[in-house]
């Protein structure tokens, strides 16, 4: 950027101080423009009518390289911002659940135990707040995990935010109290797995161990538990914890998956342990389901090959029909598709919650052996054995690529889309859901098909949707109704859900990004996002999730999720911080950004437990 300015300064300096020339039109001249109107038009129909584009958006574009302190400095801002939150949770709403940042009330929507509380517990104990950690032990030690009769604890949210948060504090501090307190509320939250089936059901009430018969399920809800209970049994040696981790894992392994492709549907029915539908996404009702699979395999030393199987189907299977690429822009994303008999439609959403996915891929591209899976006892084509024709020819195809390479692509082009969903808006936040144009003259266009045609014309620049794109920036003379709509149909999207609630997916990938490629730009990209957040969100006593985001006047939310505590100010301070302090090698995250540690079952352990 210095060097831009210091050549614009200098272009300046030659045209003020160049002498005036004489401005007569020749024969030349006329000739010259005759040439180059000819040449343009050549260009026009000979590429620009086919393509859309003159100058592609696919590049390089420089991110200044900042010094350690710079990077330090911002890591301090974050944890700032952490200790503004947290203490106004704690002047105005502890110990309830969440702070109402706007009205300064609290409210209990998680079981009235102080979400906010042990849900940060790990964030406290990485940025070094002792105090902070030390004021939160009494309330954890006091806690009583059973609510009076006829109250529910929703089981997905209660593990993940409250025995995730116990047992990610245990291995940090090592504190045995935590222990003690994850292995009770396991214990309370055992009901829930009264089905016929084994899958836990939606809630349970802790105080009279009763449970609430709702046949059916969602994905991420009956299959984000693995991760906890096979640590809590890991510390415990509690066999019925681990029991319920291998249990789940052999339900959807033996589950027959042959009409989605390989991939977890979203709905299942819990009396028979089978898919009840073919909605297919890695969105809301179905992200952390898929998340835990090669998460599990990661924590446990990766022996557990039934999960990396179920991995491999589950990512085969989206890169190969859910990734597409915007008609002008030529964003990536990921969206969703439902089966009804002999049609499959596909909805162009593309949600915040599916900013996971991409981290995911880098993860998987970074620490398994994609272009050797038979090293690790992995048989490429045996895993679309029972698969139809037409998905086992998707892997087929993947097999043209190198498939490290192309995970990594995948990765890097939807958390591009990710943060330019957020830097196209006014307010600099992302909304929760856009609406991906597709249809009329510009159809649609699948990733695979268009990297199939990069490839067969000689791999010439970045993969398709993978090169760095700028910004989209609004025509700002356009200001009637029409006209703003023409303009923003070149953004290539369209806002379905204007709000920011606050989420960490996004980061979560540029920090996962950064950590496993080292490329600069995705600290530069958290860093934008983390200032909209500074500017739009921060109220007197915390921060609010955001309305109308892609306006000059968002609105603040009267909320202040806990995760925001727990995971988006987390990924965002890992991700300014020099050192790595959670090394991705030995530390797994699970979905609510608590870090449980890689461990190995002993050969004593595997033979009690039944672990194969």
């Amino acid at each position: 950027m210095v060097l831009l300015h210091g050549l614009l300064r200098n272009s300046v300096a030659i045209k003020v101080s160049a002498p005036p020339r004489r401005q007569d039109i020749t024969i030349r001249h006329l000739l010259f423009t005759l040439a180059s109107s000819v040449a343009l038009w050549t260009i026009y129909y000979n590429y620009l009518r086919r393509s859309g584009s003159l100058f592609p958006q696919e590049g390089v574009i420089f991110w200044p390289p900042e010094t350690p302190e710079t990077w330090a400095e911002r890591a301090v801002q974050v944890k700032s911002a952490f200790l503004h939150a947290y203490h106004g949770y704690e002047r105005l709403a502890f110990p309830h659940d969440e702070l109402r940042p706007v009205s300064n009330t609290s409210i209990n929507n998680f079981n009235g135990w102080g979400v906010t509380v042990v849900d940060s517990l790990d964030t406290m104990l990485l940025m070094g707040l002792e105090e902070e950690y030390r004021r939160a032990v009494p309330l954890i030690k006091s806690t009583n995990f059973s609510l009076p009769t006829n109250t529910e604890v929703p089981f997905f949210e209660t593990v993940i935010r409250y025995l995730g948060g116990l047992l990610s504090a245990y291995a940090l501090s090592e504190d045995h109290f935590l222990r003690d307190k994850a292995d009770e509320l396991a214990t309370k939250l055992s009901p829930a797995f009264n089905t016929s089936s084994g899958f836990p059901l939606f809630s349970v009430n802790t105080y009279n161990a009763s449970d609430a018969k709702r046949p059916f399920g969602v994905l991420a809800e009956i299959a984000s538990y693995q991760m906890e209970y096979a640590y809590l049994g890991k510390i415990t040696g509690k066999k019925e914890h681990v029991d319920r981790a291998i249990s789940t894992t052999n339900l959807f392994y033996n589950a027959d998956l042959s009409l989605s492709g390989g991939m977890y549907p979203t709905r299942w029915d819990l009396n028979e342990g089978k898919p009840s539908d073919l909605h297919l996404s890695v969105g809301a009702a179905a992200d952390s389901g898929h998340e835990y699979t090669l998460k599990q395999f990661l924590m446990t030393a990766q022996t557990d090959r039934a999960n990396l199987e179920m991995y491999l189907r589950l990512t085969f299977h989206v890169i190969n029909n859910l990734l597409y690429l915007s008609p002008q822009r030529k964003l990536l994303y990921v969206t969703d598709s439902t089966t009804n008999g002999n049609r499959t439609a596909t909805s162009h959403s593309f949600e915040h919650l599916s900013c996971f996915f991409p981290g995911l891929l880098a993860l998987g591209a970074h620490t398994l052996p994609l272009n050797h899976l038979e090293t690790v006892g992995i048989n490429v084509t045996e895993l679309a054995d029972d698969l139809f024709s037409q998905h086992q020819q998707g892997y087929d195809d993947l097999a043209e690529f190198n498939l490290a390479d192309l995970h990594l692509w995948a990765a890097e082009g939807i958390a591009q889309t990710c943060y330019l969903t957020y830097a196209d808006q006014p307010s600099g936040l992302g909304p929760d859901v856009v609406a991906m144009r597709v249809g009329g003259k510009f159809g649609e266009t699948r990733w695979m098909d268009a990297m199939r045609k990069w490839k067969k014309s000689g791999q010439v620049g970045s993969p398709p949707g993978v090169g760095d794109k700028h910004p989209w920036v609004g025509n700002p003379t356009a200001t009637t109704a029409r006209e703003r709509e023409v303009d923003t149909m070149k953004r290539d999207y369209g806002v379905k859900n204007m709000a920011y609630y606050l989420r960490p997916e996004a980061v979560e990938s540029f920090y996962i990004l950064w950590r496993t490629t080292g490329n600069v730009k995705w600290r530069h990209r958290g860093w934008n996002v983390f200032q909209a957040i500074q500017r739009v969100a921060k109220t007197p006593s915390g921060y609010a999730s955001v309305d109308r985001v892609q306006t000059l006047n968002p609105t603040l939310q009267d909320s202040m999720p806990s995760y925001f505590l727990a995971e988006t100010l987390k990924y965002l301070y890992l991700l300014f911080l020099e050192d790595e302090v959670v090394p991705l090698e030995k530390w797994v995250f699970n979905t609510e950004a608590h870090p449980l540690p890689v461990f190995e079952w002993s050969q004593g352990e595997k033979e009690a437990y039944g672990i194969i």
